[in-house]
């Protein structure tokens, strides 16, 4: 791909999704992009690319956006938050919203859905715990295409094998043809709707915790700065922010900072976050 075009496709990606395409990653363009050239039946990837450089059809830059847009995820990926949610961050909420008996979680960059579901199940382990409680999980991406796949809840067999504990498997889900469907009271506790990070973020509620996860790693500095400090907003004094274990708010925002101990965990810095009903609740 020519210099000015691969630089077409990085500008582009940058200010519709705040993704940074570095060189190295070039290759991605033919794979990912073809199959939407063929789509839009244009006969080559070049005769894509001279149509964006005029005024293209807004859905022609969605498909190519949603397109380059890196959905990976799995079941319960990398255990480590999930149990921090689970031990941690979980005990520590129901006891500080013990009086309104409300949380409000977000997964920011939800994907095809499996870490709001994996939240979700881990919520349904509580049982009468959580009676009486409302537990919100609000669940947003870019992509409105892997938005309709987590909505139907609907994972092939190489998804479900991917993190998810066979006994969650056999509890949560029925089977589906050569695939597995989650259970229709697990669906219904995810609320997934489409969300840019770059957007206003005003008009959202605010949140008692943030999952925002393997996303901050595809963001330069900036954009980085300017996400993590639209979502301090939105979050709630006390509240949580968990990142991924490869990402940091240092040196990039004094917003938040790490809750003692606990790796990929961040709060408020000016916030009324108890850190020792927190060491309670490990």
């Amino acid at each position: 791909m020519r210099i000015n075009d691969f630089d077409l496709y990085k500008d582009l990606l940058k200010g519709k999704s705040g993704l940074t395409l570095t060189a190295d990653k070039s290759y991605l363009l033919d794979s990912r992009l073809t199959p939407v050239a063929k789509k839009w039946n244009y006969p080559s990837l070049d005769a894509m690319t001279l149509v964006l450089r005029g005024i293209p059809d807004p859905k022609l830059i969605k498909d190519v956006v949603e397109a380059m847009t890196t959905n990976e995820t799995s079941f319960f990926r990398d255990t480590r938050p999930f149990d921090m949610f689970n031990n941690t961050i979980l005990p520590y909420m129901l006891k500080k919203r013990a009086t309104k008996k409300s949380i409000n979680i977000w997964c920011a960059a939800a994907s095809s859905g499996q870490e709001s579901y994996s939240l979700a199940m881990l919520l349904k382990e509580k049982g009468a715990a959580l009676n009486g409680w409302n537990i919100k999980i609000y669940a947003t991406d870019i992509s409105t295409e892997i938005l309709d796949h987590a909505r139907k809840g609907v994972y092939s067999q190489f998804e479900v094998q991917r993190g998810l504990p066979i006994q969650m498997l056999m509890k949560y889900f029925d089977q589906s043809g050569d695939g597995w469907i989650i259970k229709e009271d697990i669906r219904r506790m995810v609320r997934f709707e489409y969300f840019n990070l770059l957007e206003d973020m005003s008009k959202l509620e605010m949140f008692d915790i943030i999952f925002c996860r393997n996303v901050l790693i595809y963001f330069d500095e900036q954009t980085k700065k300017l996400v993590l400090e639209k979502m301090a907003k939105k979050l709630e004094s006390d509240g949580f922010l968990v990142l991924g274990g490869a990402e940091t708010v240092l040196g990039i925002t004094d917003t938040f900072k790490l809750a003692e101990s606990h790796r990929g965990l961040y709060v408020l810095k000016n916030g009324t976050f108890d850190a020792k009903e927190l060491a309670v609740a490990v």
